[in-house]
């Protein structure tokens, strides 16, 4: 069991986190072998989402039949994913070049609830790799069947040299924008990792990426080196302060570049998960999911809807929540929902800076009847830039786990659960290979990293 101080020289007195304070634990979280295999499964079944997601919306905006023996179309999906995104984002997301492509790292979020594991979103720009990286190394010192343990930065590299399979020795820039500052600490500390490992990775701002004829190159000792892959770490909303972002499409399309997640502004939407529960879409994920992959997403994901202020015949009412027993003809109605009722939850979709993290979430159950309103409408605003969703909200389960108290003894405590498991993609599969969790104070309805909670990696227990 590392000691306090150990841990507190380890974690909390060292530059690597900037700004990221959290507890303390003597221990890993614990995994079951029966919740591994469930985590394999849905990492393996969120692969198999992405690649659905991305039919989807190619039959979409090509006007195609979106099943295989039914004349259904479904020109609204495109309209839906695409809507206020630059056109030339949108060109580029379409283009062959990127034709099948998802992002190496998947990171669903998942709550551990009285019903098992429930999904809240699925991050394909995700933080916490180096975080996860080093909180493993720490723990499994002590902890010897810690998942991942020291395995985590060389899993990631080679899912970043298997889009490269022609060169032996990739260069690899980890660009990183100043919306995400506060996660660059993790990744100088994974890019050095990986060059004492032998491998020639380089951790960039956005600046420092110069275009030079058909390629993309980086100052490496001063000198310009040519970039085999760009492991993208910002969001595509920031994309307007990305210098040279036009240079990458280029270079993408090209072939001469190739860029990771993928610059699909259609992957990075929450109400791709709203997709999954329409009604009008029901039969093509059945007939483009795998059986056991279709079970378990349905089963780990809330119902979901997308808010949008629309004019509806007489006869018509909302693919939305019902309230007192009956379908809505308008979002507004909700409100009147009592505090037990509103176990709902409203947040931006994506591609705007309030989707990142816990900035847009509200918590109806949470707030007053007036705050609730005021987050309807203003979820339903036509002026906004992106679309929100609202999500049946899952309370996670009450768990205990030890942590340090101030004075260094070791007490049990009472939180909440949310696990970060990362997949790293591999052709048509994912390799497991950490989990990050973050064990928050019980009385927190919206788990997320905070200075009073203790973030942990996980290991297998029998």
């Amino acid at each position: 069991m590392p000691s306090r101080d150990i841990l507190r020289q380890k974690l909390l007195d060292t530059p690597l986190f900037a700004e990221k304070i959290w507890k303390l634990s003597p221990a890993p979280w614990p995994i079951s072998e029966t919740q591994l295999r469930d985590l394999k499964r849905i990492g393996a079944a969120c692969l198999s989402y992405h690649r659905a997601l991305e039919r989807l919306y190619v039959r979409s905006f090509t006007d195609k039949k979106i099943l295989r023996n039914r004349e259904v179309y479904a020109p609204w999906v495109a309209e839906y994913l695409d809507r206020n995104k630059p056109a030339g984002l949108i060109r580029h997301g379409r283009h062959r070049a990127v034709k099948g492509q998802c992002p190496v790292v998947l990171r669903p979020d998942l709550l551990i609830t009285e019903q098992g594991f429930t999904m809240t979103e699925l991050d394909s720009v995700p933080g916490g790799v180096g975080l996860t990286a080093y909180l493993n190394e720490v723990y499994a010192e002590d902890f010897p069947r810690v998942i991942g343990a020291h395995s985590m930065p060389d899993r990631f590299m080679a899912s970043l040299a298997r889009l490269t399979p022609l060169q032996k020795f990739p260069l690899v820039a980890i660009v990183v924008s100043e919306e995400a500052a506060t996660y660059r600490p993790e990744f100088e500390w994974l890019g050095e990792k990986l060059r004492a490992l032998g491998h020639d990775v380089h951790v960039v701002a956005p600046a420092q990426l110069m275009q030079m004829g058909d390629g993309s190159y980086i100052p490496v000792d001063g000198a310009p080196r040519r970039v085999d892959t760009l492991y993208r770490f910002f969001e595509l909303f920031d994309l307007a302060n990305v210098k040279g972002a036009d240079g990458v499409f280029n270079a993408v399309e090209a072939g001469t570049l190739v860029l990771s997640p993928p610059m699909k502004a259609f992957q990075e939407e929450k109400l791709g998960l709203a997709l999954l529960h329409h009604p009008q879409l029901v039969e093509f994920w059945k007939e483009n999911l795998p059986e056991d992959h279709h079970e378990a997403l349905y089963r780990i994901i809330p119902q979901t809807w997308i808010m949008e202020k629309t004019e509806l015949p007489p006869t018509a009412v909302l693919h939305a929540p019902g309230f007192a027993g009956r379908p809505i003809r308008e979002w507004t109605e909700l409100a009147e929902a009592s505090q037990r009722e509103r176990n709902l939850i409203i947040k931006a979709s994506g591609f705007h800076e309030t989707a990142w993290g816990a900035r847009s979430v509200t918590l109806g159950s949470d707030v007053s009847r007036e705050e609730w309103l005021e987050a309807i409408e203003n979820a339903l605003n036509p002026e906004n830039e992106t679309f929100h969703v609202m999500q049946e909200y899952h309370k996670p389960s009450r768990l205990t786990h030890p942590v340090y108290a101030e004075d260094g003894s070791v007490v049990p405590a009472d939180g909440r659960v949310r696990l970060c498991p990362y997949f790293f993609v591999d052709g048509d599969t994912v390799e497991l290979s950490g989990i990050l969790a973050t064990f928050c104070p019980a009385d927190k309805k919206i788990i997320h990293g905070m200075s009073d909670a203790a973030l942990l990696p996980c290991h297998l227990v029998t």
